[in-house]
């Protein structure tokens, strides 16, 4: 097999290098002086299993364009397979309509995916799992969960005063699968969006009084949800706040919102590469994911199954 890196998350992509002793195919990616990408393939590629890890996180339109092209150099350069490895999917919040003439960009994302050459998909917690449904071509999305889950035993030994705490009602099969994984008790945050980024909480079902409350969801962009739940968990009695969230977006104002919030951590994949702001933060940190997309791209590539991985 081959793996290709674009520039959206390189350290990700070395550590997945090193895990399957697999050196990273040399190429040139640039831009032009009109910022028009450039990719020249460095090596023979013809009849390879390509894999191109390249999350479409910020800026989102920039690092999907670089995957398209990536793609398309390719798959005129004859690699037998390419798969492309986005371990953030950009625009997968926008899995609907939600309200009229307006667009459903994650399914035209998947589309363009597969016009520009791709063979497979390998993502992680899409934010709804029927994005599947939206490509016609193999996709496997994986789970951070027990990824997440081995760094909340290590540095939190779960106990009967543990509490899971969904941030929103769409989020309780995610936080009853981590519930369920320690033994502890589900609590949901009845939230009320008045308009995109902006939310408001409204009620607790469950009572967070003396218990050690953790949140549990797919992405953090502006934080505004998790900095409201932390808020009025700690409003109701908790002793203390932590957070466990797939994909760190966290734009804008986000980091300052949480190091200025009751979250005594929060704790994301690296599937996003982390800013300097993040880096130095002092409640904020990351757990790689590298070792979990390693082991699915050795057995896509070996065609061996990928759901055991969970079993």
């Amino acid at each position: 097999m081959k793996i290709l890196s674009g520039n959206s998350n390189q350290p990700l992509a070395e550590a997945i290098s090193a895990y399957l002793n697999v050196p990273l195919t040399k190429a040139s990616i640039r831009r032009f002086s009109d910022m028009e990408i450039f990719v020249e393939i460095l090596e023979n590629v013809r009849g390879e299993d390509v894999f191109v890890v390249q999350p479409t996180n910020f800026p989102a339109n920039d690092n999907l364009m670089e995957l398209l092209v990536m793609i398309d150099a390719l798959k005129r350069g004859s690699a037998r397979r390419i798969t492309a490895v986005i371990p953030y999917f950009g625009y997968s919040r926008q899995d609907r309509k939600t309200g009229p003439r307006t667009p459903i960009s994650a399914k035209l994302v998947a589309n363009m995916l597969e016009t520009a050459g791709a063979d497979r998909v390998l993502t992680i917690d899409l934010h709804a799992g029927q994005i599947q449904g939206f490509f016609d071509i193999p996709t496997d999305n994986l789970y951070a969960l027990p990824v997440l889950c081995e760094d909340l035993k290590k540095h939190l030994n779960a106990d009967d005063k543990t509490l899971v705490v969904s941030p929103d009602v769409g989020g309780v099969v995610r936080a009853r699968a981590l519930a369920k994984r320690i033994d502890a008790d589900l609590a949901i945050i009845d939230k009320r969006r008045e308009r995109a980024g902006v939310s408001e909480v409204m009620n607790i079902i469950g009572d967070p009084k003396g218990r050690r409350c953790i949140l549990i969801d797919d992405i953090v962009d502006s934080a505004g949800t998790l900095c409201n739940a932390a808020k009025a968990l700690m409003d109701n009695g908790a002793t203390s706040v932590s957070a466990y969230i797939s994909h760190g977006v966290l734009s804008g104002g986000a980091v300052a919102r949480v190091s200025s919030s009751p979250l005594e951590s929060l704790v994301t994949t690296d599937s996003i590469q982390a800013t300097e702001a993040v880096r130095v933060s002092h409640n904020i940190r990351q757990v790689s994911v590298a070792p979990l997309l390693a082991e699915a791209i050795m057995r896509i590539s070996e065609e061996k199954s990928v759901s055991s991985l969970f079993d």
